[in-house]
C-alpha cells in the first residue's frame, strides 16, 4: 500500500504566500552535550538533525553551526548570566534563517517533524538546551553600508567568528528605547573600523505549547534582544578591544543589562574538529 504524502498540494502551496529572501525570523539554539556525549552529539547533529530537523523543513532556508572551545567559553561575560548557568554552558550554537512571513507555517511543520523524530528514536537526548528560541528580526546594521554581504548571506558567507550577545531591557516599556539606542548609537560606533561586518538584532517569541518537553519555554519575551555579530576574524583576535567592555557600555546607557556575550567559531561540517577542545 502506497503511503499518502499529499503530494498534490505541494504545487498549490508554492503558488501562495510570501517567498522573499529576507530573514524575517530566526532559530537560535545554544546546546550543551552531556559529559562524555560530545562526539556522539556532534555526529548526530551533523549527520542527521541539522538536515532532517532543520534544513529539510519548509521556509528554513539557511543555517550554520558554531562551537565554543574551552578557551572561548572562558572569555564569556558576565560572570553571572541569566542565560547560561554557569556562563560557560552551551558549547554549540546553531543559527537558522526563516523566510519573512512564514513563521507560523514553519512552526506547524517543525512541531510535527520533531514529534516524529522523537517517536522514531532520532533525537539525541543526552543534551541540555541552554538558550533556544525562535526570534523575530528587528534590524540589521552594516559596517560598510550597501557594500558587502547582506544579512540573508550571513549564514553562507565564510565568516570566521560569531559573537552572541543577549541584552535585557530594564522593563518592557524600555525595550523600544533600548533598540533605538543600539541602532542609532552603540552598533554603528562599534562596527566602524572593526572586523565585525554586520550585526543582526532579533527579539524572542514564545515557543508553542505543544513543543517538545525537553525545550524550556522562552524567557524575556517582553524585554530581551538577541544580537549576532558576524566577524571576519577569529573572535580571540578582537575580543579585548571590541567586546570585553560590552557589559559596561550597555549599563551606562541606563536602558538595559547584558546577560551574555559569547564568542564562537564555525564548525567544519562532516568533521569532529574542536570536539576534543570543549572541556
Amino acid at each position: 500500500m502506497t503511503e499518502d504524502t499529499h503530494a498534490e498540494v505541494y504545487g498549490e502551496l508554492a503558488a501562495v504566500g510570501p517567498y522573499g529572501v529576507r530573514p524575517g525570523h530566526a532559530l537560535i539554539t545554544m546546546v550543551e552535550p552531556h559529559p562524555g556525549q560530545e562526539y556522539a552529539y556532534n555526529r548526530w547533529y551533523e549527520d542527521d538533525h541539522y538536515y532532517a530537523g532543520a534544513m529539510a523543513m519548509p521556509w528554513m532556508y539557511a543555517g550554520r553551526r558554531w562551537v565554543a572551545t574551552r578557551d572561548l567559553q572562558l572569555l564569556r561575560l558576565p560572570e553571572k548570566s541569566a542565560v547560561a548557568q554557569p556562563v560557560t554552558a552551551g558549547c554549540y550554537l546553531s543559527t537558522y534563517w526563516i523566510t519573512e512571513g512564514r513563521y507560523d507555517h514553519h512552526m506547524k511543520w517543525t512541531v510535527g517533524i520533531n514529534k516524529r523524530l522523537n517517536r522514531d528514536g532520532r533525537v539525541h537526548q543526552a543534551r541540555t538546551h541552554v538558550f533556544t528560541a525562535f526570534q523575530d528580526h528587528e534590524a540589521t546594521v552594516y559596517r560598510d553600508g550597501a557594500a558587502g554581504p547582506r544579512d540573508f548571506h550571513a549564514l553562507d558567507h565564510p565568516y570566521q567568528g560569531l559573537v552572541l550577545e543577549v541584552i535585557d531591557a530594564e522593563s518592557p516599556e524600555l525595550r523600544p528605547e533600548l533598540l533605538e539606542w543600539l541602532l542609532a548609537r552603540r552598533l554603528p560606533r562599534a562596527l566602524a573600523g572593526s572586523p565585525a561586518a554586520l550585526v543582526t538584532v532579533f527579539r524572542p517569541t514564545p515557543l508553542p505549547g505543544d513543543r517538545m518537553t525537553y525545550v524550556k519555554q522562552v524567557e524575556g519575551v517582553d524585554t530581551r534582544l538577541t544580537l549576532l555579530w558576524f566577524l571576519e576574524c577569529d573572535p580571540r583576535e578582537c575580543w579585548d578591544g571590541r567586546f570585553a567592555g560590552a557589559v559596561e557600555q550597555v549599563a551606562e546607557s541606563g536602558l538595559g543589562r547584558v546577560e551574555l556575550v559569547a564568542p564562537f567559531v564555525p564548525t567544519v561540517p562532516g568533521t569532529d574538529r574542536y570536539v576534543d577542545r570543549l572541556r
